[in-house]
């Protein structure tokens, strides 16, 4: 619900959650898997991670077992956390860059995070159980961004400075990229809490091996560059949000498509 604005999106996802799970069980479903946030609750400030917690709390008050997993940055289409981390590295040869980019994660590939979620159907014992899944590494934001860099053959300069807020920074990443300061703001104030599993049950229950951060990089650079993956995080939007292109007449980056499709039925030598 955060993509309907940044007041309120707390309220919006609690009904939510609770209507899930009262539908849920009106309709014998047998377990729900959710796909949470990780983040210690006794230390988090982040109405996102607060949120994404919550859900969890309030779809598991429901009679149908929950299995939630918990993850940090997802790598890869559709994940607006990467995304923001792709359009400021790829665009930004010097980033100014706020306390944040020191805070350790433990970003997880798409792949993996499909694995797991594909495990859990199979796998009973996670039922009723909240797990931590990670990818191999444990990074700062800046290590992210560098390693980023790095396999895009990128020369980037990254300088720290303590004043810049959370909602500075989203103003910031709003002209910059195509993330809107409402996503953004949320986001980057959940960068302020380390997010890394505090636990292996997950990888015990459903022994999936970890990929490394770089290599989940190159597969998402990999999908994008040959358009295997169209999928954006504004796909979960219904299209209610407009992409922002302020940080230039015209958007130079390749991570921007425009696609259109035309079906015909003449024959390929004809339209040739």
């Amino acid at each position: 619900a955060m993509g309907d604005g940044e007041k309120g999106f707390v309220e919006r996802e609690r009904q939510s959650a609770l209507e899930f799970a009262r539908i849920a069980a009106d309709r014998g479903v047998h377990r729900i898997i959710y796909l949470g946030g990780l983040g210690r609750r006794d230390t988090e400030t982040s109405a996102h991670l607060h949120s994404r917690h919550q859900t969890g709390d309030l779809l598991r008050s429901g009679s149908v077992p929950v299995t939630e997993l918990r993850a940090a940055m997802i790598v890869g289409s559709g994940s607006a956390s990467f995304e923001m981390l792709r359009h400021l590295t790829e665009k930004l040869p010097v980033m100014v860059c706020p306390r944040w980019i020191e805070t350790r994660t433990q970003p997880i590939s798409i792949e993996d995070t499909l694995a797991y979620l594909m495990a859990a159907l199979d796998t009973p014992e996670t039922a009723g159980r909240i797990l931590d899944i990670g990818g191999r590494d444990v990074l700062t934001y800046r290590e992210m961004m560098q390693t980023y860099a790095s396999i895009k053959g990128l020369q980037r300069i990254i300088l720290t400075v303590p004043v810049l807020t959370p909602r500075l920074s989203a103003y910031w990443v709003n002209l910059m990229t195509p993330i809107p300061a409402s996503i953004a703001f949320p986001l980057i104030e959940g960068l302020k809490t380390e997010t890394i599993c505090e636990n292996d049950t997950a990888i015990r229950l459903m022994p999936i091996p970890q990929m490394p951060f770089r290599e989940s990089v190159e597969r998402a650079i990999q999908a994008t560059d040959k358009l295997e993956v169209p999928t954006r995080w504004t796909g979960a939007q219904q299209g209610t949000i407009p992409l922002n292109f302020n940080s230039g007449a015209t958007p130079t980056s390749a991570l921007l498509h425009d696609q259109r499709v035309v079906n015909t039925s003449a024959s390929a030598h004809a339209l040739h």
